[in-house]
């Protein structure tokens, strides 16, 4: 099979770049190991930033059952102190939630919609690199050559593997640990709770809603400064604790069992070019070192892959290899420094309980401390006002494709002249 771009992984970050690619006019195989929809271990939790990404790539809320949006989020120090911070109600919608089976399910069937050739439950098994294209391996296909290869398959990336390129011994900078709930009480139908218990700092609890009285409840720990073994003993008494319980409501009671996962960001200590091959996402190491957030930086670092690629055409590999890296620099390493430096109080019980109070002090102060916890635009403009143009909410950064509403620069690099070509 010949197409122009092969994507392996069709997560956020795969199903993104194959949307932008695909309806900039290239042909696109997307390659993904599991049969569609499938679970995906996650908090389901989604920042602005994820927001904007998934509107630009004109995802319908609607289409999405488990689609819930969050009106506020309540935050306990570990010293005890209970803060509710409401999202401004005039800077759109801040945070939501949805389940992954469904999100990823739904963003595939925007990359078909698109053009895209998407083949689930179709594993690449092998990947050759040659001076004008690559070919991968794929498990009921046959090979497949093509100019790229957008490298999207998560934390463990076999692709990266194949090349030789994982690290020794590495096995992701947090891990995470999460079950859904049901009968949940009414009002964590539509907060965010995120407690910080002092043990498990620069870690927190959360409960983020899903609609019919619903959540996804777990915790996440920095691998840092704790070993892994013994999650499951600690998971079952965080969640006894008297301040979680009552929040989760008397008849709360677990609908699956509890699912663990590692979250990588080490963004720039891991190879995000190999020749011809492009790493975005968990493959990437993209996800927020604060938080652990990744869905919203999976997206743009896909979407950057695929802007990049369409800039630049298929024979000017220095080019792209240049462009991508730049774009990954300017729009997702200036946020990880940033959050790197913003964790630090987060390890701390007293810089914790000192910023709740500060930041709790008014209503104006709750709701702008709320809009720098889910929104990167205050950060941004505050440390790197070149990202941004002025105005509220932000435009996309530059360099960024996926829509119909593609910048005209992005445009012109589409037209037929410019397409990546295979053996055509």
């Amino acid at each position: 099979m010949i197409t122009d771009i092969t994507i392996v992984g069709g997560g956020p970050a795969g199903a993104a770049s194959a949307i932008s690619l695909a309806r900039s006019g290239l042909s696109v195989v997307l390659l993904e190991k599991a049969r569609m929809p499938r679970d995906k271990y996650c908090g389901d939790g989604l920042t602005a930033g994820a927001l904007r990404l998934l509107e630009h790539l004109e995802l319908r809320p609607s289409a999405l059952s488990s689609w819930q949006a969050a009106s506020q989020v309540t935050i306990r120090s570990p010293k005890g102190r209970v803060v509710t911070y409401p999202f401004p109600s005039n800077a759109g919608r801040c945070a939501a939630v949805a389940e992954r089976r469904q999100l990823d399910a739904a963003l595939l069937a925007l990359a078909r919609d698109a053009g895209a050739e998407v083949y689930d439950d179709c594993a690449s098994r092998g990947i050759s690199l040659h001076p004008d294209r690559v070919e991968v391996r794929a498990e009921g296909l046959g090979v497949v050559s093509s100019r790229y290869v957008v490298a999207a398959d998560g934390m463990w990336s076999p692709t990266r593997r194949m090349l030789g390129l994982s690290p020794p011994a590495y096995k992701g900078d947090w891990h995470a640990f999460r079950q859904y709930y049901r009968g949940m009480r009414p009002e964590a139908s539509e907060t965010l709770f995120v407690w910080f218990e002092p043990e498990i700092l620069p870690g927190y609890v959360w409960s983020f809603p899903l609609p019919g009285r619903r959540a996804n409840v777990g915790f996440g720990i920095w691998r840092g400064n704790r070993s892994t073994r013994g999650m499951n003993h600690l998971w079952r008494e965080l969640i006894k604790r008297p301040h979680i319980a009552e929040a989760l409501g008397a008849q709360a009671e677990p609908e699956d069992r509890h699912r663990a996962w590692p979250i990588p960001t080490r963004l720039g200590d891991l190879p995000l070019w190999a020749h011809r091959v492009l790493f975005c996402g968990d493959a990437g190491a993209v996800g927020d070192p604060m938080t652990g957030e990744g869905i919203g930086q999976a997206l743009l670092s896909g979407m950057l892959a695929a802007g990049a690629l369409i800039s630049k055409g298929p024979f000017d590999i220095d080019g792209v290899r240049n462009a991508y890296l730049g774009r990954v620099d300017r729009h997702l390493k200036e946020d990880h420094r940033l959050a790197r430096r913003l964790g630090k109080v987060m390890l701390s019980s007293t810089g914790i309980d000192l910023a709740m109070a500060i930041s709790g002090i008014t209503p104006f102060t709750r709701r702008e401390f709320a809009l720098w916890l889910f929104e990167d635009y205050p950060r941004a403009l505050l440390f790197t006002p070149e990202r941004w143009s002025f105005g509220y909410p932000p435009a996309l950064p530059p360099g960024v494709s996926g829509s119909r509403r593609m910048p005209e620069a992005e445009a012109a690099a589409s037209v037929a002249g410019q397409r990546l070509y295979f053996g055509r």
